[in-house]
């Protein structure tokens, strides 16, 4: 079987797109609340469970959906946090590096 230059450009391309798709296809995996980065910042992906007495910081109406490290938008389910890399937070949850969006 012989193929052509064009045969191979075309297999090419399309293997490229295919590649370049895949990762945005592919759902993105929620942080685990026993995922040790998570733990260690308090993360709950609901934010009314929050142990206020370990976390005196947090206050009702603290929310990842309005956190400026939040990266979906206020009232998202779900979203990437800078914390966390390519895994989503609750939008309803929180964590110690809560910081209010401006």
């Amino acid at each position: 079987m012989k193929n052509s230059r064009r045969q191979f450009m075309i297999l090419s391309a399309a293997g490229a797109c295919t590649l370049a798709l895949n990762g945005k296809v592919q759902a993105q995996a929620m942080v685990a609340e026993s995922d040790p980065q998570a733990a260690a910042l308090g993360y709950k992906a609901n934010a009314t469970t929050v142990d206020k007495a370990k976390y005196a910081k947090y206050a009702a109406g603290q929310e990842c959906d309005n956190c400026a490290l939040f990266q979906g938008k206020a009232g998202d389910a779900t979203g990437g946090c800078s914390l966390f890399g390519t895994k989503k937070v609750a939008g309803k949850g929180w964590c110690s590096a809560y910081a209010k969006k401006a």
